[in-house]
């Protein structure tokens, strides 16, 4: 498939060079130019013209909505926009409003799941369009799969952030609390994977949290951002979310400490902070 791609960076690139390797043809743009092994654009415009496909992998709403119009000008009627970005469900909506071929489809599992080429995709839109990205969702995931309409997949991906901020929160206390009573840490942390209280996270991030090690592979500054978006949702359902809340409140705190540019999992940080 010919592919404008537009989002290159922790995410983006590594998910632009999957579908180059699977044989597409990809022209990327971002804001500096980047190495991903297809052709880099001179604009938005550049990328999306003669594409089949149009995706945008994008931090956040404002990101998407501005490039969403040049889209719009310059890609063919018929190309199949796909939105991998984590925004609100009423912003997906609102382009599928104005573009008939539209998926959203946010991702799950980090910096790591998009090198390794093994996201979980959660995908909003027509099963038409789903199984016509097939062969991009199988270049640069592992799970994909279609739960509802336009919007869906947003509602999904806040449910994931939630669950995601919490089980960090959670992690922190459980290691402050072993810390504190003097045991052995990192021999608890096994144990407990290997346990009922076993998670991915758990298993991908433990030795790196002991060891106080908050390189970014998804920032406390996206999760913030995500955190609104999870609390929004919540409002539009009509549901009550007390530990989302919780969890929003302790990243808001970590952003305001100036944890913002490191990974999520420094809401150690802030655990510790409050257990001095």
């Amino acid at each position: 498939m010919r592919i404008g791609f537009i989002g290159l960076g922790i995410m983006g690139r590594p998910m632009a060079g999957h579908l180059v390797r699977a044989g597409h043809e990809v022209k990327g743009y971002d804001l500096k130019e980047v190495a991903f092994g297809g052709r880099f654009a001179t604009s938005v415009a550049d990328a999306v013209r003669d594409a089949e496909v149009v995706i945008t992998m994008l931090p956040a709403d404002p990101q998407v909505e501005a490039v969403f119009p040049d889209i719009v000008a310059n890609a063919p009627a018929d190309a199949l926009y796909i939105d991998f970005s984590t925004i609100t469900p009423q912003t997906s909506r609102r382009l599928a409003e104005q573009r008939k071929r539209t998926l959203d489809a946010p991702v799950s599992g980090g910096e790591k799941g998009a090198v390794d080429g093994v996201l979980s995709i959660m995908v909003g839109g027509s099963e038409e369009d789903f199984q016509a990205a097939l062969p991009i969702f199988e270049a640069v995931g592992k799970t994909y799969r279609l739960v509802g309409g336009p919007g869906a997949g947003q509602f999904v991906k806040a449910a994931n952030q939630l669950v995601v901020g919490g089980t960090y929160a959670l992690l922190a206390e459980a290691i402050v609390l072993m810390e504190a009573a003097g045991v052995d840490a990192e021999a608890g942390l096994d144990v407990l994977a290997g346990g009922l209280a076993g998670s991915r996270i758990l298993e991908l991030k433990r030795r790196s949290m002991l060891a106080r090690d908050f390189t970014p592979g998804f920032r406390i500054d996206l999760h913030h951002k995500d955190m609104g978006i999870i609390l929004d949702a919540a409002r539009t359902a009509e549901v009550f979310v007390p530990m989302g809340a919780l969890t929003a409140q302790l990243i808001a705190a970590a952003r305001a400490q100036g944890y913002g540019s490191l990974d999520h999992s420094a809401l150690l940080k802030v655990v510790e902070g409050l257990s001095r």
